[in-house]
């Protein structure tokens, strides 16, 4: 019995003792990584196991020396920024020391088994201004930059589709040197910019539900057609409307309302005749041109404005001729528009016909205003506005005398203007056509007619009738 004590003593100091040299040994390795640091642990890329502060912070001293940045465009192209470059030094800030005094010595075993990764941001002393100018010299600043485009809708000839975004190739500056200052102060050999989000990057991909709706309601719009009845017919179709069609940077569908504009006034250059020269054949063989008047058509560009804004609006199709403005009509399409059935005035020979469908109805010689601005017939083309029996002409009121210049009745009166030219009898004219019209017989600008063909021409004619005034 006294044998067995004894050993079962021994194995309990034995095994006490081996306790005792584990916890001492336990307690030493942990004192050990009070000052350094644990098994696995990197500091920004680099494994400082087993090693103190002071060589973590000379490695760092020497790494600032030697540093170099190598900056990754993105097409893959490297540039370097160096320490000398910049001027960097390194300056001690005491966050190597936390690291050694946060990673938790007595529980060193765990090391072993897991990575401790530590990312410190180092106060890095540098040339500001020479950091900026290194970045401005950088080849992708230098270089031509392309901006991001976002996809959009794209018109393909027959109808939109989605072109696909652009990636930018644009890097600004000032990001650039925010995200290399950040990779400086860690120590990173290498930024790759692309990564860094330093470049422009479109706003809408081709699987946007914005751009999609945009491409649908551009293809909406491109389903409305307006066919204008003209001598030929004129059609507003996709072809036409496309180019009006665009989006904004939020994707919002636009008209351009100034393309619209600009369509419908090259529309009325084309077929508006009021004021325009039309040459012409007179009733003696001659060949005449006139311009000038009121007459003739003249597209009301408001109205058809709203016409086709609404048939893009509501994807119609219209069918329809123009709308003209109240007086803006004329009896045909082509030139001279006047047609068939209309007055004729020859200032240079003094004579009038009036036309019915092509044939010459009545005719007589005239006596038209006297060739001075202020009682010259005007030329032009120009319509029958009124008719009126027993009418009193009034005359300019003479600021000597506070009374008309003249008044006088006539019989028969077919107005031309509203200014006071027209047609009437004339009985106090001796005679008519020739060079009267010249001297002191001409009139105040109306057409002077014998009383009985200003009582024919007044049973024939119409309101509305066209009048030409030529030389």
């Amino acid at each position: 019995m006294g044998r067995r004590k004894k050993k079962k003593m021994y194995i309990g100091i034995m095994v006490g003792g081996s306790v005792i040299l584990v916890v001492l040994i336990y307690i030493a390795v942990a004192l050990f990584f009070t000052r350094h640091f644990l098994m696995n642990t990197t500091i920004n890329g680099n494994d400082f196991s087993g090693k103190n502060v002071s060589e973590a912070e000379q490695f760092f001293k020497e790494q600032v020396a030697d540093y170099t940045l190598a900056v990754v465009d993105i097409n893959g192209g490297k540039e370097n920024i160096s320490s000398s470059d910049i001027l960097l030094t390194y300056k001690e800030n005491g966050d190597i020391e936390d690291i050694l005094k946060n990673q938790g010595a007595f529980l060193w075993p765990k090391a072993f088994f897991g990575d401790n990764t530590v990312e410190v941001t180092f106060d890095m002393s540098f040339d500001d201004a020479k950091l900026k100018e290194k970045i401005n010299s950088l080849s992708i600043i230098q270089a031509g930059q392309t901006p991001a485009q976002s996809a959009s809708p794209t018109f393909d000839g027959s109808q939109f589709v989605i072109t696909p975004e652009v990636y930018g190739i644009t890097a600004t500056p000032e990001i650039v040197k925010e995200k290399v200052t950040a990779s400086i102060k860690q120590m990173a050999k290498e930024i790759n910019l692309a990564e860094q989000g330093c470049y422009e990057a479109p706003r809408f991909s081709s699987d946007s539900e914005e751009v999609k709706q945009a491409c649908e309601k551009m293809n909406g719009f491109c389903k409305a057609s307006i066919t204008y009845n003209m001598d030929v017919p004129v059609v507003i179709d996709q072809s036409t409307i496309a180019p009006w069609l665009s989006v904004d940077g939020d994707m919002n569908v636009i008209v351009d309302e100034n393309a619209v504009r600009a369509w419908l006034e090259q529309f009325g250059s084309q077929y508006d005749t009021v004021g325009t020269t039309r040459t012409f054949t007179t009733p003696t063989g001659k060949s005449a041109s006139v311009s000038g008047g009121t007459y003739g058509w003249s597209i009301d560009e408001d109205t058809e404005f709203q016409t086709i804004m609404n048939a893009l609006n509501n994807q119609e199709v219209v069918v329809k001729e123009p709308q003209y403005y109240n007086s803006g009509v004329a009896a045909v399409h082509g030139m001279p528009d006047w047609g068939s059935t209309y007055a004729e005035v020859d200032l240079s020979a003094q004579h009038m016909w009036y036309i019915v469908n092509g044939a010459v109805a009545m005719e007589t010689d005239v006596v038209t205003g006297r060739p001075v601005p202020s009682r010259v017939t005007p030329e032009g083309v120009y319509t029958i506005l009124e008719k009126k029996l027993d009418k009193v002409l009034v005359g300019e009121k003479d600021p000597a005398t506070g009374k008309p210049e003249y008044e006088t009745p006539v019989d028969y009166w077919m107005r031309v203007t509203w200014t006071g030219i027209g047609f009437h009898d004339a009985s106090w004219q001796s005679s008519f056509g020739g060079s009267r019209y010249q001297t002191s017989a001409g009139s105040h600008g109306c057409i002077n007619m014998p009383v009985s063909k200003a009582a024919e021409l007044y049973n024939l004619i119409e309101v509305g009738v066209p009048v030409i005034i030529h030389y």
